[in-house]
């Protein structure tokens, strides 16, 4: 096994090692809870994006809008892979790594990120009634809602499992999805990061599509089913995938080292690129400098707000005391 980002953070440099030489875990994420829970986030707005640059606001085709560093006193509280936010931009859903969902509201001073508000955790249960912490599902990666149906990427058991959202919003009744035996067969910890149904004017419409963090992607529903690969480059790997209002995509790719630390880059893939078969590469909108107030960036939600098209990022912070949960949101230049 290869020295992870998340071995090194979780477990330390010593335990990380013991992990790549014998493949014995040191570690475990903290329990999800067994039912909806409030919870108190304190928020540390982010008012610029670079720490040496501070007047700075245009960043690739990018426009820095507002961040904030999010904390609880939670144990359960972080380990965010994947991002949704509604349609008006006020409500988030961000999924944890340990089978459990962040539900809130988004707070603004000045037009600018504050905080959440009415934070609450609550555990993913199947349709049988077991948790999904519990199941051979428990390590939850990536996350689509479409309507009222919900699409969570799992690893080690490379799944993916749709759920229902009713009235209250809540997500109920889980139930593995047919996927291919090349999605099966993905490396154990290298599963699929990335979920998104395509938009109306995508190609692809109503389509699920995911991306594993090494590039391989799939169309896995619709009548254009098929494999793809995504062109990796410069050490970066797939973290997630949200599709623009045009019908074209946007990855998040993070790069990590033990002495350069997280990088986060942002590409956009044409919408009739994607298909099966495709090696499918795009250009660059966004890529983190050192100076960056970024951390482990793995979610990815993008929705119109006052005209204008935002970017929403949330950091996996692996449960670690060495990492942040950031919330991050940039406006596309048009």
């Amino acid at each position: 096994m290869r020295l992870t980002r998340r071995s090194f953070l979780i477990g330390g440099g010593a335990a990380a090692a013991t992990l790549a030489c014998t493949g014995v875990a040191v570690a475990q994420r903290p329990q999800a809870f067994k039912a909806a829970t409030a919870i108190r986030v304190e928020a540390q707005p982010i008012s610029r994006l670079s720490t040496t640059d501070p007047d700075r606001s245009r960043f690739g085709a990018l426009m820095f809008r507002s961040g904030a560093i999010l904390r609880s006193d939670v144990p359960a509280f972080g380990g965010f892979s994947g991002l949704w936010r509604s349609a008006s931009g006020q409500e988030i859903i961000a999924l944890a790594d340990n089978a459990q969902i962040l539900k809130a509201r988004i707070e603004t001073a000045d037009g600018r990120l504050a905080g959440l508000s009415g934070p609450v955790l609550s555990p993913l249960i199947l349709g049988n009634g077991v948790p999904m912490r519990r199941s051979r599902y428990y390590d939850t990666e990536s996350f689509a809602l479409s309507g009222n149906n919900v699409f969570i990427g799992t690893e080690r058991n490379h799944a993916v499992i749709r759920f229902e959202r009713n009235a209250a919003g809540s997500i109920i009744r889980g139930v593995p999805i047919p996927v291919p035996q090349a999605l099966k067969d993905l490396p154990s910890n290298g599963g699929l990061e990335a979920l998104a149904v395509a938009p109306q004017r995508s190609p692809l419409s109503g389509a699920l599509v995911g991306i594993a963090e090494g590039g391989s992607g799939f169309i896995l529903t619709g009548g254009r089913q098929g494999a793809f690969q995504v062109a990796l480059t410069n050490g970066f790997d797939v973290t997630d995938l949200a599709f623009l209002p045009d019908g074209d995509a946007v990855i998040l790719e993070r790069r990590f080292s033990l002495f350069g630390g997280f990088a986060c880059r942002l590409r956009r893939l044409d919408a009739a690129a994607v298909r099966p078969g495709a090696r499918v590469d795009g250009e660059v909108l966004y890529e983190s400098e050192p100076s960056h107030q970024v951390d482990n960036m793995e979610g990815l939600a993008i929705h119109r707000e006052g005209g204008e098209t935002v970017l929403s990022l949330i950091s996996d912070d692996n449960f670690s005391a060495l990492q942040k949960t950031v919330l991050l949101e940039f406006s596309l230049v048009a």
